[in-house]
C-alpha cells in the first residue's frame, strides 16, 4: 500500500518508512526514526531518532516523540527508543529517548497516551496501558501491563506501577505501587485492589478473593513488607496472582505505598 505523504511535511533522508503510512501536514520525521507499516500521523507531528517505531501507531497533532532526553547529565551520545504496535499517542505527547550511551526508552503495544502526558528517559512502559491527561514520569520509571494512570499523576524517578494497577487524578507518586492496587493522594498511599479493573481482565473470582487476602497481609496487618513477604511466600496453593505480588514487593528498592 501507498504511503500518503502531505506536500509540507518533512522527512529527513536518514529515516525509514514502512508501508500504507499517512503522514499529514508539517509533520518532522528526523534521521533514524524507522517507522513500520500502517502508522498515521496526523499534523504537526514530530518524530525525532534513534527511534524504533512499530505497525500501527497512531500520532495526533504536536505529539513529539523520541526527542533527546532532558537529562542534564546528556552528553549527546547515541540513545534510542523503542515503541511497540497500535498505540496511540493524543495532542503534545512527548516521549524522550534514553540517556546513558547505547540505553533505551520502551514502550509496549496497545496503549493510549492521552493529552500532554510524558515518558522520560530511560522507562519502559508495558502493553495496554492507559496514561490520563498529563500522567508524567520521571526518569526510570516502569509501569506494568493494564496498569491505568489517572489525570496529573506524576512518578518520581526510579519509582515502578505494578501490572493492573491504578493511580487516582493528581496523584504524586514517590514509592512503588504493587500490582492490582489503587493509590492516591500527595504523597499516594494504596487505598484498595482495583477489583474493577481486575473483572475487566477475567479475573477469575478465586483470584480476586487471594489478592485481597494478600492486600490484608501487607497493608491491614501492621508488619513490614520484608515480614508480610514471608507470610504471603508460606502460603499453601498459593494463587498465580500472588506470586506476581510477592516478586514485585521483594523486589523494591524505594518501599511501596
Amino acid at each position: 500500500m501507498a504511503n500518503e505523504i502531505h506536500s509540507t511535511a518533512i522527512i529527513d533522508p536518514g529515516a525509514e518508512l514502512g508501508d500504507g503510512i499517512v503522514v499529514g501536514p508539517y509533520c518532522v520525521i528526523g534521521a533514524g526514526v524507522n517507522l513500520a507499516d500502517g502508522c498515521r500521523l496526523h499534523n504537526h507531528v514530530t518524530l525525532g531518532g534513534p527511534s524504533e517505531i512499530g505497525t500501527n501507531n497512531e500520532f495526533f497533532p504536536y505529539a513529539s516523540i523520541g526527542q533527546r532526553t532532558q537529562d542534564l547529565k546528556y552528553a549527546g551520545e547515541p540513545t534510542y527508543l523503542k515503541v511497540g504496535e497500535g498505540n496511540t499517542f493524543r495532542e503534545f505527547c512527548t516521549v524522550n529517548r534514553g540517556t546513558a550511551p547505547g540505553s533505551y526508552t520502551t514502550i509496549g503495544s496497545h496503549g493510549s497516551f492521552l493529552a500532554y502526558s510524558h515518558i522520560a528517559h530511560d522507562c519502559t512502559v508495558g502493553d495496554h496501558v492507559i496514561f490520563s491527561n498529563n500522567g508524567t514520569l520521571a526518569g526510570h520509571v516502569t509501569v506494568g501491563d493494564h496498569a491505568i494512570m489517572g489525570g496529573l499523576t506524576a512518578v518520581h524517578q526510579f519509582c515502578r506501577i505494578g501490572a493492573h494497577a491504578m493511580t487516582g487524578g493528581c496523584s504524586k507518586i514517590v514509592q512503588d505501587i504493587p500490582p492490582y492496587m489503587v493509590a492516591d493522594g500527595n504523597p499516594a498511599k494504596v487505598r484498595a485492589i482495583n477489583s474493577v479493573g481486575l473483572s475487566r481482565r477475567g479475573f477469575s473470582e478465586a483470584s480476586v478473593a487471594a489478592i485481597k487476602r494478600a492486600h490484608r497481609v501487607l497493608y491491614r496487618e501492621q508488619r513490614n513488607y520484608r515480614e508480610a513477604v514471608e507470610i504471603l511466600r508460606g502460603w499453601e496453593e498459593r494463587d498465580p496472582a500472588v506470586d506476581l505480588l510477592i516478586d514485585f514487593v521483594a523486589t523494591t528498592e524505594r518501599g511501596i505505598s
